[in-house]
């Protein structure tokens, strides 16, 4: 079956065919390190997850490439304010070398939580600045870009601007502050001279010493590492206005061509009781306060799975206690059933959920289609393990891990049965205190025991 996708170029649902047959690659904007990612961030890089899953299911080969902004990345996507990092470097003082590790570490460590896999590779800006050099030079060879007050500018007047749409106004009048634009969409592909004089990350360039303007480093990066054509491109709907708009028209002028990238795929916002998430206002959630409230990192992952990725995901405490008891009935059913081959059903119900994996990513209805398979009683055990089985190796969800028990704990449950066989109920119940210290769960039935691991 094919797999048909929304296109944020095109507005609308296109089948994707990819420029090498049985290969994928994929750009994702990742993180700008400066401060501690929070759940909508994290749900931008699990939605890409899960959508790597499904063309894994279609065989597709992938190469994937997400980049760490450590520079250049003002306080306003526009070219405004201070690098995010100095600001961060002022307030923790430490330096900004120190900060940008210090959050690269620290969201690596989410991804790796949350059970993401990672991308092939993860280049760093600070790692680039050559790159984004030659780009910049070329762009000015070909007068697609300007020295103006001792910045370089790129020239919107030279391009078809804003080819993904999402832009408030069209006027061409100079911005506000920075009067060396020549139009109101000019962005800085190089500062020499910011707005501020302190920065601490600066390299020698053709213009003086600076730093890159945060739009450059996305086009260097991903020419670098997948050439002058990409197949699907991804990034929250924040970045679809300015920043996508910004590599759009620098990319393709700077190849000379006319579609840079064939799909772009973008993932809506996360809210927090309705309202938009966001480390400006103050209001955001992060991995560790969601570990603090008791909750796995793999609940959130499973939590995500219930909205659509062009929807509005809205955050609750209802929600991820809901999504927790979901994970974890979905454990607990699994650890029960048996192995016994009796029908074949679950294949109707497998062909079903790649169906709506293959309409634009419906992990919502994949979902749905799970939990009606479950509650059916016509499905047997042995199906029900087959569609578990399907959907955790597809989602991660860490269902089949948590039935994986080490020999030493199994021992200890045979050793707890014999002590309940016996009524020396006292020994039985300290060996469940010290197995439920190291997360074990324990069910008892009549005639069977059952153990999982929390995780």
């Amino acid at each position: 079956m094919d797999l048909h996708l929304y296109n944020s170029l095109s507005k609308g649902k296109e089948k994707f065919i990819p420029k090498e047959k049985g290969n994928v690659n994929i750009y994702s904007c990742g993180p700008t390190v400066y401060n501690t990612p929070h759940i909508g961030n994290l749900r931008n890089f699990i939605i890409v997850d899960f959508m790597k899953s499904t063309f894994k299911l279609n065989k597709y080969k992938i190469n994937h490439i997400m980049n760490i902004t450590d520079v250049g990345h003002l306080v306003s996507d526009s070219d405004e304010g201070e690098d995010k990092i100095k600001l961060a470097s002022k307030k923790e003082k430490i330096t900004v070398w120190d900060i940008a590790k210090k959050y690269t570490d620290i969201f690596k460590k989410n991804l790796k939580e949350l059970n993401i896999e990672l991308p092939n590779k993860f280049p760093k800006a600070t790692d680039h600045i050559k790159e984004q050099i030659l780009m910049i030079k070329k762009l000015e060879e070909k007068e697609y870009a300007y020295s103006a007050g001792g910045n370089v500018y790129f020239d919107t007047s030279k391009v078809k601007y804003g080819k993904l749409g999402g832009i408030v106004e069209d006027s061409k009048s100079r911005v506000g502050l920075d009067l060396n634009k020549k139009n109101k969409h000019d962005f800085v592909l190089w500062f020499t001279k910011s707005k501020f004089d302190d920065q601490d990350m600066k390299w020698d360039s053709p213009w003086g010493e600076g730093y890159p303007g945060w739009h450059i480093e996305c086009s260097a990066m991903a020419s670098k590492y997948l050439g002058k054509n990409i197949d699907i491109h991804t990034g929250g709907e924040d970045l679809l206005p300015i920043h996508h708009n910004n590599e759009i028209c620098q990319s393709e002028a700077y190849y000379g061509i006319n579609r840079w990238v064939n799909y772009w795929t973008h993932i809506s916002f996360l809210n927090i009781n309705s309202e938009k998430m966001s480390k400006s206002k103050n209001n955001f959630v992060t991995l560790e306060d969601i570990k603090q409230s008791d909750y796995s990192p793999l609940d959130f992952r499973y939590y995500c799975l219930g909205t659509h990725y062009r929807k509005n995901m809205n955050f609750t405490d209802d929600g991820i206690k809901s999504a927790k008891l979901s994970r974890k009935n979905l454990i607990e059913q699994y650890v029960k059933l048996d192995d016994i081959k009796k029908d074949n059903l679950y294949e109707t119900y497998i062909d079903e959920i790649k169906e709506s994996l293959l309409d634009d990513f419906n992990f919502p209805k994949a979902l749905g289609i799970m939990n009606l398979s479950l509650n059916n009683e016509k499905t047997s055990e042995f199906d029900k393990k087959k569609i578990i089985e399907f959907i955790d190796d597809l989602f991660k969800l860490g269902i089949r891990e948590s039935v994986k028990i080490p020999k030493e704990i199994m021992d200890k449950i045979k050793m707890r049965d014999k002590f309940r066989l016996n009524r020396k109920f006292q020994e039985a119940d300290k060996i469940r205190e010290d197995l439920e210290k190291n997360n074990y769960i324990i069910m008892d039935e009549i005639e069977k025991t059952y153990v999982y691991k929390k995780n």
